[in-house]
């Protein structure tokens, strides 16, 4: 009877693996950048558990997978939680199958967070771009290549551009104010195929620089994807191993009992 006990249990535990595999369809991804330029290493908590710890100003986290729905997001200076307030408290709406991007952006004083929901396909042989105005004293401005007309125009402070796909190569971009005025050379940026990129301009007006970050890299010989892209693919391929533990459980208890009963 033991033994019968024993393997029902393993085989509920496999079963719980596989409902896992299966919950994890409902969550959303996240990441989270800490764009603001005169902000202290902070802390991140969400529904009051810690998701990051320490990160400094230009740091980005992996995407995480977070469970659809409504989020209480709590930022707090590096080791104050407990004994000071947060910098920020907000709430935060994530739908499954979704992307986002999380940046605390702005000033300390005025800090915020900006949230984007980000792409995770790509058509095959191309590049895809967007860009993010994240520096609080910049001007509106436009990029595209030196010389050239824009790709984005217009982008204020914390506006984040739709998603432009190019051919992949090496682009002498520029950032530069409605006018025509040069605000930062970006010769020699290079965009890979079947990749998606978001290029944030952060820091101070006298100090600016970009952050790039890709969102999604197709992988060789697969189909492009919609939805949660690359963690999609991490399940896709977990799920056969934990259906055949399932029936390797299921089929472990039926043969236990067959034995017991035939005694």
């Amino acid at each position: 009877m033991k033994k019968i006990f024993t393997i029902f249990v393993i085989a509920m535990l496999f079963l719980s693996l596989a409902g896992g595999a299966f919950a994890a369809e409902n969550d959303a991804m996240v990441r989270i950048v800490h764009a603001s330029p005169d902000a202290p290493a902070v802390d991140v908590y969400v529904d009051g558990n810690a998701v990051v710890e320490g990160a400094e100003f230009k740091a980005s986290t992996d995407y995480m997978n977070l469970p659809a729905g409504d989020h209480k997001v709590e930022i707090y200076a590096a080791g104050t939680m407990g004994s000071e307030d947060p910098v920020i408290s907000q709430d935060l709406t994530v739908e499954a199958g979704m992307a986002y991007t999380v940046a605390a952006a702005n000033t300390l004083e005025n800090l915020e967070l900006v949230v984007a929901q980000d792409s995770m396909d790509v058509t095959e042989g191309m590049t895809k771009v967007r860009v993010g105005h994240l520096s609080p004293d910049a001007p509106t401005v436009d990029v595209g290549p030196i010389g050239g007309d824009a790709l984005f125009s217009g982008a204020e402070f914390k506006a984040i551009t739709d998603y432009k796909e190019l051919d992949p190569g090496t682009y002498d971009l520029e950032i530069r104010t409605p006018e025509g005025d040069q605000v930062l050379d970006l010769s020699g940026t290079m965009l890979e195929e079947n990749t998606v990129y978001s290029v944030f301009a952060i820091n101070t007006a006298d100090q600016l620089e970009v952050l790039v970050l890709k969102d999604y890299t197709m992988m060789p010989g697969s189909m492009p994807e919609t939805g949660m892209g690359g963690a999609a693919t991490e399940q896709s391929s977990n799920l056969p191993i934990v259906l055949a533990a399932v029936v390797l459980g299921g089929a472990a208890l039926l043969f236990v009992t067959r034995r017991q009963l035939q005694k």
